[in-house]
């Protein structure tokens, strides 16, 4: 069922589109490589032709709209996120719908996150306007790059970065605004699967009063070497918990989570400053809802669903993010626990939020909330 309540071509993102002024490139990926490209897209490995770029400074804000050739930055040793991580980034996907149409998932969210995020990180305010605008005119400018398998679709990589030349600490007076797009399958190799978390209580993503509620990639690095050392013991992610007391889940390295307990309610842990406001995290609180459960926020202690799975309390657990959509977990570890959900099995829940999301986002069921937009 093709996505229809929404206006197909709004005048509106005409206008924002023909802002950006598009300088195709004169080395385009040839026919077959793309195709080969598309065939079995893995995630964030080939980019497109193209990027989106607008330049800002203190003295002419935002200018300099324009489409261009995908490639490398060249950048001043001395440039300032260099030194000092002053860097914002957000995530989105295209999807091709049966009619041939692109669409993406509440763009508006993520333009609204990407502002929270710049503003905390001493950065620029970007327009909600120029933000979709942007991801309009890239998508159109390689729309042959959106696959159209399933589960495969084209993710979009806006980012802020202080692009000023000095070393001192202060916040930059130049930025630049980018915008580059991968097609992608799956985000876990293997597609859809169980995967098994292991719960940090050494290390700790953010603390209060710090960026945890930024999508910045100071949070990601810090997560790095947990989630490295996790692997090595058969891992696929990590769960950190909070700061302060240690012992409240708070989100993975990339991810939300929720938790379904026996007596029908779904728990995720509340926005506490230190935990990043999902997209689909709050999509999924929505669609909970309309089907009738009690979507709970909340601090949830990490012995409260230890002792929930081993009583069977806890029937299901699972993650969720824009790259991975809704992920099952099927074990979860730490330093005196190793418990099975669900007998290591995706839960029902999990499995039917996961279709009712992807099938709004790809177009096969009513969008009765409005949440997707048309890019070309």
């Amino acid at each position: 069922m093709t996505t229809t309540q929404n206006p197909i071509l709004p005048t509106r993102l005409e206008d924002l589109v023909a802002l950006f002024d598009v300088r195709p490139t004169d080395a385009p990926t040839s026919e077959e490589e793309r195709v080969e490209a598309l065939r079995a897209p893995k995630f964030g490995t080939k980019f497109t032709d193209h990027m989106a770029r607008v330049s800002w400074s203190s003295a002419d804000g935002w200018k300099d709209r324009r489409i261009e050739q995908y490639g490398p930055l060249q950048l001043d040793p001395a440039t300032a996120v260099l030194h000092y991580a002053q860097e914002i980034f957000e995530g989105l996907k295209a999807y091709k719908h049966a009619d041939g149409s692109v669409w993406t998932f509440r763009p508006d969210q993520n333009a609204a996150r990407f502002a929270r995020s710049a503003h905390r990180l001493a950065l620029p305010a970007l327009s909600v306007d120029d933000f979709i605008g942007s991801l309009a005119a890239l998508v159109r400018t390689d729309i042959d790059w959106v696959p159209d398998g399933e589960d495969s679709s084209l993710y979009l990589r806006p980012f802020m970065y202080a692009s000023e030349v000095f070393l001192g600490v202060r916040p930059s007076l130049e930025a630049e605004y980018l915008v580059i797009a991968s097609p992608v399958g799956p985000y876990f190799s293997g597609g859809v699967r169980p995967v098994s978390i292991y719960v940090s209580e050494e290390y700790h993503r953010s603390g209060p009063g710090g960026t945890g509620d930024a999508k910045s990639g100071g949070n990601y690095a810090a997560s790095l070497l947990p989630q490295m050392e996790a692997q090595q013991q058969g891992f696929d992610q990590v769960c950190f918990l909070d700061a302060v007391e240690n012992k409240y889940l708070e989100e993975l390295g990339g991810m939300n989570v929720f938790a379904v307990l026996d007596d029908g309610t779904i728990h995720t842990p509340e926005l506490s400053g230190t935990i990043l406001e999902g997209v689909t995290r709050s999509s999924i609180l929505r669609l909970a809802a309309d089907r009738g459960y009690e979507a709970v926020e909340r601090r949830i202690p990490l012995a409260d669903v230890v002792t929930g799975l081993r009583s069977g309390k806890v029937k299901e657990f699972f993650a969720c993010g824009t790259a991975a959509v809704v992920t099952p977990v099927g074990r979860l570890a730490g330093s005196n626990f190793d418990l099975e959900v669900n007998g290591g099995e995706a839960g029902e829940l999990t499995m039917s939020i996961r279709q009712e999301l992807t099938d709004i986002q790809y177009g096969r069921t009513e969008d009765r909330h409005g949440w997707m937009r048309r890019l070309a």
